[in-house]
C-alpha cells in the first residue's frame, strides 16, 4: 500500500498530537479546554510541518529519481535534466549522482552513435573508391576478352589501361593501411633530428618529371645551413610527398609550385604553395576528411586517393603539429606545418 504525502502528514499529526495531549494530561490542574487548545495546535502545527518536509523535501525528489530512473529504463536519456533543489534537500546527493551517471552514459551512447554513423560512412566510401578502379579494370578485360584481343594495338591500349586502373587500387590499399596502421598506433614515431631542407629537396627531384609534363616550374627557396628539426623522416617524407603530389595535380600547365621555409626561434615552418585554381572556404575545414573531395569528378580524374591529405592530418598530430590551409579562388593555395627547431648545441 502506498501512502501520499497528505496521508503521512495527517497520521503523523494524528499520532504527536495524541502524545502530547496525553503527555499534558498527566500534568496536575490542567484544564480540558487547555488540553484541547493544545491538540488542537500540535495537530495543526505539526500536520503543515510534516506535510512541507514530506511533500516539497521528500517525495518532490523521490518522483525525480523515481522519473530519472524510468527514463533510464526506456533510454531516454537526453530527456533528463539536473535538479536545482536546493541545500537542505537530503536526497539531493542522490538525485545529482543519478544525473551525473545518465550523463556519462548519454555521452558515451553519443559517441557510439557518432562512430556508428562514421563507419557507416567510411564503409561507404571505401566500397565506392574500391568499385571504380574494379570495375574499370573489369571493363578493359572483358573488352579483350570479347574480340579486342586480336588486334595488338587495341590490346596494348587496353591492357595499359587496366593496369592503371589496379596501380590505383593498389595505392588506395597502400594509403588505407598506412591510414588505419597510424590511427590504430602500429606504426610509432621515430623522432631524431632531421635536415629539414635535404629532405625537401630530395622529395622534389621525385617530382620533377611529372611536373615538367605540365610545363610547372618546381622552386625550392635557398637557405643558409641546416634546417634541422626533431622529427620521422619517413613520416615527413610522406607529407611533403603528398602536399606536393596535390600541388602539381591542381595546377594548371604552366604554373608554378614552391617549397618555402620560416625560420622562427623556436620551430620551422615549411609551405607549400601553388598557383593552381584555389579552394572555396566552405571546403577548406573537411579536405583532410577521408575520401572528402572539392569536385568529386574532376578530382577523380587528376588521380589521387582521396587519402593523402588525410593521412598528413594524421602524421602531423603524431608530431604534435597541425598543418595549415591559405587559398584564394583563381590564385592558388598555401599548405604549411610547423616543426620543433634543434639549437645549435643540441646537435
Amino acid at each position: 500500500m502506498v501512502y501520499s504525502a497528505r496521508t503521512l502528514a495527517l497520521l503523523l499529526a494524528l499520532s504527536i498530537s495524541l502524545v502530547t495531549t496525553l503527555f499534558l494530561s498527566l500534568v496536575e490542574n490542567v484544564q480540558t479546554a487547555a488540553l484541547v487548545v493544545a491538540g488542537i495546535i500540535s495537530f495543526s502545527s505539526s500536520y503543515l510541518l510534516v506535510f512541507v518536509i514530506l511533500e516539497f523535501l521528500i517525495f518532490r525528489e523521490i518522483n525525480k529519481i523515481y522519473r530519472m530512473l524510468g527514463k533510464l529504463r526506456k533510454k531516454e536519456l537526453s530527456g533528463l535534466t539536473k535538479s536545482k533543489s536546493g541545500a537542505l534537500n537530503p536526497l539531493q546527493k542522490i538525485n545529482e549522482e543519478i544525473y551525473s551517471f545518465a550523463s556519462l552514459k548519454q555521452k558515451e551512447i553519443d559517441e557510439l552513435r557518432k562512430l556508428e554513423a562514421f563507419r557507416k560512412e567510411f564503409i561507404a566510401d571505401v566500397s565506392h573508391e574500391l568499385k571504380t578502379p574494379i570495375f574499370a579494370a573489369q571493363g578493359f578485360v572483358h573488352t579483350l576478352l570479347d574480340g579486342a584481343m586480336n588486334d595488338k594495338n587495341v590490346r596494348t591500349k587496353f591492357l595499359k589501361k587496366a593496369a592503371k586502373s589496379l596501380d590505383g587500387l593498389d595505392a588506395l590499399v597502400q594509403d588505407l593501411l598506412t591510414l588505419s596502421q597510424i590511427e590504430t598506433g602500429d606504426i610509432k614515431m621515430h623522432f631524431e633530428t632531421i635536415d629539414l631542407g635535404k629532405l625537401c629537396e630530395e622529395v622534389m627531384d621525385q617530382f620533377e618529371e611529372q611536373a615538367a609534363k605540365k610545363r610547372i616550374t618546381l622552386k625550392l627557396s635557398p637557405h643558409h645551413g641546416k634546417l634541422q628539426v626533431h622529427a620521422d623522416w619517413q613520416r615527413i617524407t610522406q607529407v611533403v610527398t603528398n602536399l606536393l603530389s596535390n600541388a602539381i595535380n591542381y595546377t594548371p600547365e604552366g604554373g608554378e609550385v614552391s617549397i618555402t621555409f620560416d625560420v622562427g626561434k623556436k620551430s620551422i615552418t615549411t609551405e607549400v604553395r601553388d598557383t593552381g585554381e584555389g579552394i572555396p572556404p566552405q571546403h577548406i575545414s573537411r579536405i583532410f576528411e577521408r575520401f572528402y573531395r572539392v569536385d568529386k569528378s574532376r578530382s577523380r580524374g587528376k588521380g589521387g586517393t582521396g587519402l593523402g591529405l588525410a593521412i598528413v592530418k594524421h602524421i602531423l598530430e603524431g608530431h604534435g603539429t597541425q598543418a595549415e590551409v591559405e587559398s584564394k579562388i583563381g590564385e592558388g593555395s598555401v599548405f604549411s606545418f610547423k616543426l620543433l627547431k634543434i639549437k645549435a648545441k643540441e646537435v
